[in-house]
């Protein structure tokens, strides 16, 4: 797998999310490990999400994890505190900002 093909991926998975009740800024960075070796981020400002194949320098949290890591955890495969525990993915920054990865993939549009 390509990055290219990684992150249309991805970005479609994290499009399903419905954040439009969502006030709170976050910012995510995801550095992909190994195949498919790349970096993009996901924000959620003012109820709109974003996601582009970019490093985010005003992030809260950047992941670090392998693509299949960050795939599973965006199919609701993995919980993201269950990959962190397992040392399967890292994360640096803010601590209460990482811990609603989880809220925000579980948003998905009915």
């Amino acid at each position: 797998m390509t990055y290219a093909e990684f992150f249309a991926d991805i970005k479609g998975k994290f499009l399903e999310a419905d954040v439009s009740d969502v006030k709170e800024h976050l910012a995510y960075q995801f550095n992909i490990i190994g195949e498919a070796e790349g970096i993009f981020y996901v924000e959620v400002k003012d109820g709109k999400l974003e996601v582009e194949p970019y490093e985010y320098y005003d992030r809260d949290v950047i992941f670090i994890a392998k693509t299949d890591t960050f795939m599973k955890i965006a199919e609701g495969k993995l919980d993201p505190v269950t990959a962190f525990t397992l040392q399967k993915m890292r994360f640096e920054g803010n601590v209460d900002k990482a811990l609603k990865l989880k809220e925000l993939l579980d948003r998905h549009k009915k």
